[in-house]
C-alpha cells in the first residue's frame, strides 16, 4: 500500500466495508434484516479500522424468514421481533458519516447498492457515495481463479473463515481483511498508486432507481 500513501486523496478518503443480509420474498427486492460497517482510514501502510455499526432491522411483517433463513445466516424471526425498521437503522448508520470524503467497499457491491438506493430516502449521505467491488478488484489482481466468491478468496489468502459466516459483522471484518490484501497486491504489481486508478478498476457510482410513473407525471407539469 506503500505507493497509495503519497496519494492526498486516498489517504483523505474513509473507506466503510459494509454488508446486509437480507431475506428475498418471491417477486420483490430482497428486504434487509441486518446491516454491519467498518470504517477503515489510511495509517501506516494499511486500512485500519477506526470505527463500527451493527444493527439488525425488523422486516416487513408479510415477509417471514423461512427455515433456510435460518439455516443459512442464524437470524431468527423471534430476534428480528424487536428490532427498529429498516429506516430508523439506516438513518441511525448515516448520521455516523460526519466526515468525508468516503468510499463504500463491499464484496459484489452491487447488491449493497441495490439495497442502499431502496432505502435512499433515510441515508441520503449513503446513497451517494461511490463504491468500491472487492470482488472486482480481485479478479484484476489475481486474474484466473476459478471462483471470486468470498470464501474463494479467504482460502486464496489464507484467512480464516469465522464462525459467523453469512452474518454481517463477521462478512465485513474478512471483507476488510481482503481488501487490505487485494490493494497491498495490486500496489506491489503496479496496478495502482491513486484512489482514482482504484476507483478505476473497482468502482461502482451509487444506484439511482427510476422515479415511480406517478412522480414522472407530476414533473411534467
Amino acid at each position: 500500500m506503500a505507493a497509495l500513501k503519497d496519494d492526498p486523496r486516498f489517504s483523505a478518503t474513509t473507506f466503510v466495508v459494509i454488508d446486509f443480509e437480507g431475506l428475498t420474498p418471491a417477486g420483490r427486492p430482497a428486504e434487509p434484516i441486518e446491516v454491519a460497517a467498518l470504517a477503515l482510514r489510511p495509517l501506516e501502510g494499511q486500512l485500519v479500522e477506526t470505527g463500527r455499526f451493527e444493527e439488525l432491522m425488523r422486516p416487513p411483517a408479510d415477509v417471514p424468514v423461512t427455515a433456510r433463513d435460518v439455516q443459512l445466516k442464524g437470524i431468527t424471526q423471534r430476534m428480528l421481533t424487536s428490532a427498529a425498521p429498516a429506516a430508523e437503522v439506516m438513518a441511525q448508520l448515516d448520521a455516523r458519516l460526519t466526515t468525508p470524503p468516503y468510499r463504500l467497499v463491499a464484496h459484489h457491491a452491487s447488491t449493497e447498492a441495490g439495497i442502499i438506493a431502496r432505502q435512499a430516502d433515510h441515508c441520503p449521505v449513503l446513497a451517494a457515495t461511490p463504491l468500491l467491488d472487492t470482488l472486482r478488484l480481485a479478479k484484476a489482481v489475481v486474474p484466473g481463479l476459478g471462483s471470486y466468491g468470498l470464501d474463494s478468496l479467504l482460502g486464496h489468502y489464507g484467512i480464516p473463515k469465522p464462525a459467523g459466516r453469512h452474518r454481517a459483522m463477521p462478512d465485513v471484518e474478512v471483507t476488510a481483511q481482503v481488501l487490505n490484501r487485494l490493494v497491498d497486491d495490486g500496489c506491489a504489481g503496479g496496478r495502482w498508486s491513486t484512489l482514482l486508478e482504484l476507483d478505476m478498476a473497482a468502482g461502482l457510482q451509487p444506484t439511482r432507481l427510476a422515479p415511480a410513473p406517478d412522480a414522472e407525471q407530476g414533473a411534467l407539469f
